[in-house]
């Protein structure tokens, strides 16, 4: 067997080796490079520059195929046996059709909760999509008092948006995982995402915008893929409704507004989903921030975010889901067959509708984070045992494992619960890009994108937002919001803090050294005053009776008797001391 050419190394294989370039669903060329050696075909996909129009040819085959790459082979999947029969890559593309079925416009039909079986005329879900009935709505709903709990919890804190967000955003995210209520995701993802203050700080720049003429080669592009935008939603379903000339102009208006990455189509249907729940020019500025803040490389030419997401999203595999990684990399599935259309559309064109929505309530809180966690619960759901293994014998039949998971699976409480239990943070997130970049960076030296130009959750973007207001002239300051916020001034930090910090300290500590010497000197003064004083007190007072000095002395002691005058004591004689008449006295000699 010929060694399979790395996606990421760019080397080209030998004679064997056929390039077919294909447009992919979301914009970028890729080239499939069908390595034979007699008995294997393997499909390998590599980046290059370059999202224009795509042509009939480029979506022939495997660019048709819905999910990334062959995710999209949902009838008659094809084995690695029967594959290994085919001897030119135009027979592997007619088989690669004929199991599609042919189904170009079906791979861009959105949503699974759009594809409910055949319905009544005009009948629509809760979310506006035909051909649903009462009994296909979802699981049961939570009560209409919860409901209401929850939409005045939300309505009090966006409210006074800025305090909660600078002194609770733990809170903000546990109701985002719980749940944003379907009256009030027009005003929270906005606000969590940062679209609204970016409207507010641009005011009538979507309407210069949008009255802009725009690239011609563009229009053409846009206009070829309105109609793929969730076909079974009543309000894209007219080419002159307001669905999608609104998403025709709002497209147009970002390839005005940033021209040198133009139209990724993987925009449709994020966009779409925007227009869903608030006016186009609420949902132009949540692009922006979704694709500038959230996803920064994400449409870009080069995709390259796209590409070191992909290692990222593998090395996180191999430690959440051994198993799962390791069938992988045996048959040679690389991430970017299935996680390109996962991160790209958020999940949009992969998942029911009712978990799309409790996934981007999160996304728009916690950042990218949140789609790892999803990919890695998908992909553990797939492969996550051996007896879901039995039947993947190749990469068709895993890509198709990948894309049949059961529906009862994924319902919105029960999945989302998975996808907070995986031990996804961002520091693990941030660390893995860091090493899955730095080994990119030896095999492509050109690699331009950097992972510090992402924001990590709504409160990044938010305190970012804030810098920008506060570092922003006076007269060129937005005005005042349409609804009640309380304003918060936030002053820049000074430059150099650390330096300022250690000066600061320095100076304290020679403060209390001067003080100590101070003290110092004022004790020996006061002990030399006390020394002087005693000194003189001494001089002034007399001196007292010396004490004999009895050291080495021989003491000689004699006992005389007391005399009275009656006993011979003469006039002459002078008295002796008083004593006692009946005790003797002792006398002594030195």
């Amino acid at each position: 067997m010929l060694p399979a050419a790395s996606a990421l190394s760019g080397a080209k294989g030998n004679d064997s080796k056929e390039e077919i370039s294909l447009q992919r669903p979301w914009g970028a060329r890729w080239t499939e490079v069908l390595a034979r050696d007699g008995c294997t075909t393997v499909p390998l996909g590599h980046c290059s520059t370059g999202n224009g129009p795509s042509t009939e040819h480029e979506l022939r085959g495997l660019g048709t195929l819905k999910g990334a790459g062959l995710a999209g082979m949902a009838s008659g999947p094809m084995s690695s046996a029967d594959s290994s029969s085919l001897s030119t890559p135009e027979e592997l593309l007619d088989t690669f059709d004929s199991a599609l079925g042919r189904h170009d416009d079906s791979s861009s039909l959105g949503s699974d909760s759009e594809l409910n079986g055949a319905a009544p005329y005009r009948q629509t879900d809760r979310y506006g999509f035909l051909g649903a009935s009462g009994a296909q709505d979802g699981p049961a709903q939570p009560p209409v008092e919860l409901v209401r709990h929850r939409e005045n919890r939300w309505l009090e804190m966006t409210s006074h948006w800025e305090k909660a967000m600078a002194r609770r955003y733990k809170k903000v995210k546990v109701l985002c995982r719980k749940g944003i209520p379907s009256s009030m995701r027009a005003r929270c993802w906005p606000l969590l995402c940062g679209g609204q203050a970016s409207m507010t700080r641009n005011q009538g720049k979507y309407k210069e915008l949008e009255q802009s003429p725009g690239d011609p080669q563009w229009l053409e592009t846009i206009e070829k893929d309105i109609h793929r935008q969730f076909p079974f939603h009543e309000m894209f379903l007219s080419p002159e409704g307001h669905g999608q000339r609104g998403l025709l102009q709002l497209l147009k208006a970002y390839t005005v507004y940033r021209p040198r990455e133009g139209y990724c189509q993987a925009q449709g249907p994020v966009a779409a989903v925007l227009l869903m729940h608030m006016p186009a020019e609420q949902a132009f500025w949540c692009l922006v921030q979704i694709s500038e803040r959230y996803l920064p490389g994400y449409y870009s030419p080069e995709m390259e975010a796209v590409l070191l997401d992909g290692e990222v999203f593998m090395a996180l595999l191999r430690r959440v889901c051994p198993k799962a990684y390791k069938h992988l990399q045996k048959h040679d599935v690389g991430p970017l067959l299935y996680v390109t259309e996962w991160f790209l559309c958020l999940y949009s064109r992969t998942l029911p509708f009712p978990t799309v929505l409790r996934i981007w309530d999160a996304f728009l809180s916690e950042g990218v984070k949140v789609l790892f966690r999803v990919g890695l619960v998908l992909v553990r759901l797939a492969l996550g045992s051996s007896e879901k293994l039995r039947d993947c014998t190749g990469v068709v039949e895993t890509l198709e494992k990948l894309r049949s998971i059961p529906a009862r699976l994924l319902q919105e409480d029960t999945f989302m619960a998975e996808v907070y239990d995986v031990a996804v943070s961002d520091r693990d997130v941030e660390r893995e890009c860091q090493s899955q970049l730095a080994k990119l960076c030896k095999v492509r030296p050109d690699f331009g994108y950097r992972p510090e130009q992402r924001l990590p959750n709504a409160k990044a973007v938010f305190d970012a937002q804030q810098l920008e207001d506060a570092q922003q002239p006076e007269k060129d300051k937005h005005p005042a919001p349409t609804f009640l916020i309380p304003e918060i001034v936030v002053d820049p930090p000074p430059p150099l803090l650390k330096e300022q910090r250690r000066l600061e300290k320095e100076r304290l500590k020679e403060q209390r050294r001067q003080e100590q010497e101070r003290h110092q000197q004022e004790e020996v003064q006061r002990r030399q005053e006390e020394a002087a004083a005693e000194k003189q007190a001494r001089k002034k007072k007399p001196p007292g009776r010396k004490k004999p000095d009895t050291r080495g002395k021989t003491f000689h002691m004699a006992q005389h008797p007391m005399l009275s005058p009656a006993q011979g004591g003469g006039k002459g004689e002078e008295p002796g001391p008083a004593k006692r008449n009946s005790a003797p006295y002792l006398e002594t000699y030195f």
